[in-house]
């Protein structure tokens, strides 16, 4: 017997009019639709003039796992399963993933009807590079860890695009002053393709400032990457010497180190040389 396919669907942000002809074949063809919000799925079939003809179940992040095995029958079985989310594409920061590797894992069918995503479509409004950029996902809750992760993207080159919900703007964007600078750029993308969608961008600093009265809606933060700070062959002879006394050769780990700062190799050499003769 062949068997199905697993299809994932991208769905509208807010415009309906952003579904495309082959996302509503698919609802209406499809033998098993799983959905994170039935609810918001019968909306967005009846705005499509669309009825589906398979069967509906909830596939939302607290009953992912339960519901694994009966699709996996399914698809086995030959039919073909579409899963669709509330907004945006499946598996990025939404119901997925755990399907996903589950079809890879038995070798079973996956494809993907491409469509609207909040994270290129904010990429693209930010006005900040976008040859290179990273997705972050939404950004932790506990001030501690969020602390944390954002000392992780004090030096990383890339945009950085993320989610925030609207009552823990604020307070992020504070912290991010106080980790990143207040001169870091950034754009706050509210609201994507509905009828009160704004993007406002600037410094670190001024959208904390306009955050602080409070913003609703769905919110996606996109993060300039860091400016490359300017190292010396002095600034690295320490960590050089660090990773020489755990154990490493002094000719591999002055080669690395190097590369990765972009200053001579044979320069850091020496200098790890000279350091070690000065009393």
């Amino acid at each position: 017997m062949t068997s199905g396919r697993l299809i994932l669907a991208a769905t509208p942000l807010g415009d309906v009019r952003d579904a495309s002809p082959r996302l509503a074949s698919a609802l209406a063809e499809a033998d098993v639709i799983a959905a994170e919000d039935t609810r918001r799925l019968r909306s967005l079939a009846s705005a499509l003039e669309v009825t589906p003809q398979g069967r509906v179940v909830s596939f939302y992040e607290d009953v992912e796992t339960a519901r694994l095995p009966k699709l996996l029958e399914s698809l086995r079985a030959g039919e073909t399963v579409v899963l669709v989310t509330d907004a945006g594409m499946p598996s990025v920061s939404d119901p997925g993933f755990r399907l996903v590797a589950a079809c890879v894992a038995s070798d079973l069918p996956v494809t993907c009807l491409p469509g609207p995503s909040a994270v290129t479509t904010a990429l693209a409004l930010s006005g900040l590079p976008c040859d290179r950029f990273c997705f972050e996902g939404f950004a932790p809750r506990k001030p501690g860890e969020r602390t944390r992760w954002l000392t992780s993207l004090r030096d990383e080159p890339r945009t950085a695009v993320f989610f925030e919900s609207p009552h823990r703007l604020a307070s992020l964007l504070a912290d991010a002053v106080s980790v990143l600078g207040s001169s870091r750029q950034a754009a706050v993308c509210r609201e994507l393709t509905k009828t009160y969608e704004e993007v406002k961008r600037g410094s670190l600093s001024s959208l904390a400032a306009w955050a602080s009265d409070g913003v609703r809606g769905e919110i996606t933060v996109v993060l300039a990457g860091a400016e490359p700070r300017a190292v010396s062959v002095a600034d690295l002879v320490s960590e050089v010497s660090d990773r020489v006394a755990a154990g490493e050769r002094l000719k591999s780990a002055a080669a690395d180190v190097a590369e990765a700062a972009g200053v001579s190799k044979k320069e850091l050499y020496d200098a790890v040389l000279a350091s070690r003769k000065t009393p």
